[in-house]
């Protein structure tokens, strides 16, 4: 067993919660700028919201909650994309005394109504006529829903007309009643397996996570940083950067479609961005196959190694050498800029989190110029746990604690956690809290890895995804997976083999990234995935993907047998998580005969 541990910077008190840095940062920096809320239309205009008027426009929402009957306590969900009437309903709510209850916009009819009625929502704000037909649809398998606003046809508007007959100081009130250990909010996990969970998280847990990160992320979070935020805020990680931004006063513009993000990064110019793997992913894949594209991919792959080999001499003792430099300053000017560009040409920070990066990636970014802060965590634990830091970083690993957190490793692998972030429990669900939480308060992740002598994390895999084959070998499918992904030409990779005498994988293709190589090898531009899957020239070029993953692992944990799925894994067709987590359950009961197959060899 190993264990580390960093005290904590900062203590929240009893009486503390959510809404206290937004009244703060309206005394002490009424004029800062908060947010940027992005217009609609072919003008796109920009509309800058002060500390001051978030303040005003929070307590003028809470006191339309009032109206409408919401008590201290209650749940109201919120179901939108990422936009800025989500951050202000949600500190309105908090305001009011209530507790927020995120539903990603695109849960199905099932899993919205489950959420609601496991939850006991007595309102809900939605955000489009699709959201509210599907509210609508069955509203009647849970009586407590009374009320549901939409944003789309002036939710707020409504909710602060509504407001005027309600006397401020009631709002004041609600504040200085709601203390540290109330319940803040209810998140469901995603579900990768069976009906989703709801974790119960305090004002003290979100609190106090986040208190604690932005004194060791300046570089993040600061009175002048600014970043453009595109991922669901249902996502307790995109959650946490929302509170990190009132925090630190810093400045937050949303982006509610990612069609247009490469636009609205050109156009606001963050400072930091906060994404998941496989964008980080496909950034350097478009950027590879268009310098392939344009003749120059010699000189991307010679560009990609100096990057990565300058990065990995800012880990030694002398740092990179003047040769080294001065390669790394040509590149800079070839290619690094424009990939800088991409992001906005400010953007010199990143944060990562949600599944591995993997070291190629973590140095490949770093030494084009964009640090990848990557760190870990989980929503039981609100959610960040761990993380890299400027003065403290480690390319491959997930970072030390954060401060305040104790990260211990069990005998057989697994990862737990404790300190003030770490969750309640689930929503009316004693039995599966007491199998995460010990009676001292330790939360079993299910996670596995090992910290190091200097206390940083390295994640392996997942405890009930451990492969074992039929020869007893034990498996941590993520390793093989993630290296697989790293091919430009590879969206997603499920290793399978449990039982089994061999271990074999299920791939699919990026189709984004199809159409090169349907080009580059003669293949007329309509052939589809499923007419390629015994393509010589495509199993080759995966062949060498596994292969060079296969370099990784035991000749026992290689992978001996892959298998091209004719269409890519997605959220639509329940494959992934909103936060592109794969299903495995869903996938191997969907390929179940290509599994079969497989092994009937």
């Amino acid at each position: 067993m190993r264990e580390f541990s960093v005290p904590p910077i900062v203590t929240v008190g009893d009486s503390a919660n959510l809404t206290h840095p937004v009244w703060e940062n309206a005394e002490v920096a009424p004029d800062t700028v908060q947010f940027v809320r992005r217009g609609c239309g072919a003008e796109h205009a920009q509309t800058e919201v002060t500390c001051r008027q978030f303040r005003d426009e929070v307590v003028a929402v809470a006191r339309g909650l009032v109206a409408a009957g919401i008590s201290p306590g209650d749940r109201v969900a919120l179901m939108s994309r990422t936009r800025y009437e989500w951050t202000l309903i949600d500190y309105a709510i908090w305001a009011a005394g209530a507790v927020t209850v995120p539903i990603y916009e695109t849960s199905s009819a099932d899993q919205a109504a489950w959420i609601l009625a496991d939850s006991g929502a007595v309102a809900a704000v939605v955000e489009t006529p699709a959201h509210a037909s599907l509210v609508d649809g069955v509203r009647d398998r849970f009586p407590e829903l009374r009320q549901v606003w939409q944003i789309e046809l002036g939710a707020v508007d409504e909710l602060i007309t509504a407001g005027e007959s309600v006397d401020p100081a009631e709002i004041e009130v609600r504040r200085s009643t709601t203390k540290a250990d109330d319940i803040a909010t209810i998140i469901y996990t995603s579900g990768t397996t069976g009906r989703p969970k709801g974790c119960v998280l305090t004002h003290r847990n979100m609190y106090a996570d986040i208190a604690n990160a932005v004194p060791v992320l300046p570089n993040l979070f600061r009175q002048s940083s600014s970043t453009l935020l595109f991922l669901p805020l249902a996502h307790a990680f995109a959650r946490l950067i929302q509170i990190g931004v009132v925090q630190a006063r810093a400045t937050l513009a949303h982006c509610a479609d990612t069609k247009n993000l490469v636009a609205e990064l050109q156009e606001f110019k963050p400072t930091f961005v906060l994404s998941v793997p496989r964008v980080f992913e496909k950034v350097y894949n478009g950027a590879r196959q268009k310098a392939e594209a344009e003749g120059k991919g010699r000189i991307f792959d010679r560009a990609e190694k100096v990057a990565i080999a300058y990065s990995e001499a800012l880990e030694t003792t002398n740092g990179p050498g003047l040769a080294l430099r001065a390669q790394h300053l040509l590149f800079d000017k070839l290619v690094y800029r424009r990939l800088r560009a991409a992001l906005g040409g400010r953007c010199r920070d990143a944060i990562s989190g949600g599944a591995p990066l993997g070291a190629r990636l973590g140095h490949f970014f770093r030494g084009v110029g964009v640090n990848i802060s990557e760190g870990y965590g989980l929503t039981e634990t609100s959610p960040a746990a761990a993380a890299n830091l400027p003065t403290a970083t480690r390319i491959g690993t997930v970072g030390r604690p954060l401060p305040g957190v104790t990260i211990r490793i069990e005998d057989d692998g697994e990862i737990l956690i404790s300190g003030e972030l770490v969750f309640r429990g689930y929503w009316r669900n004693d039995t599966a809290t007491a199998e995460v939480l010990t009676s001292d308060g330790w939360f079993r992740t299910g996670d596995l890895g090992h910290l190091d002598e200097d206390g940083y994390l390295c994640i392996t895999g997942r405890k009930k995804e451990i492969i074992v084959t039929a020869g007893g070998k034990n498996v941590a499918p993520a390793v093989l997976e993630d290296q697989v992904r790293a091919h430009p030409l590879i969206s997603q990779c499920l290793v399978v083999g449990d039982r089994q005498p061999f271990i074999a994988a299920l791939v699919t293709v990026d189709e984004e990234a199809l159409p090169r190589w349907l080009a580059a090898h003669g293949r007329p531009e309509t052939t589809s995935v499923a007419e390629l899957r015994d393509d010589e020239a495509l199993r080759a070029e995966i062949q060498g993907a596994i292969d060079q993953a296969n370099q990784s692992v035991s000749k026992a944990e290689a992978i001996k047998v892959f298998r091209i799925l004719p269409q890519d894994f997605t959220e639509a067709t329940g494959e992934l998580t909103p936060s592109l987590k794969v299903k495995r359950q869903v996938v191997q009961k969907t390929y179940a005969a290509e599994i079969a197959e497989i092994y009937q060899r």
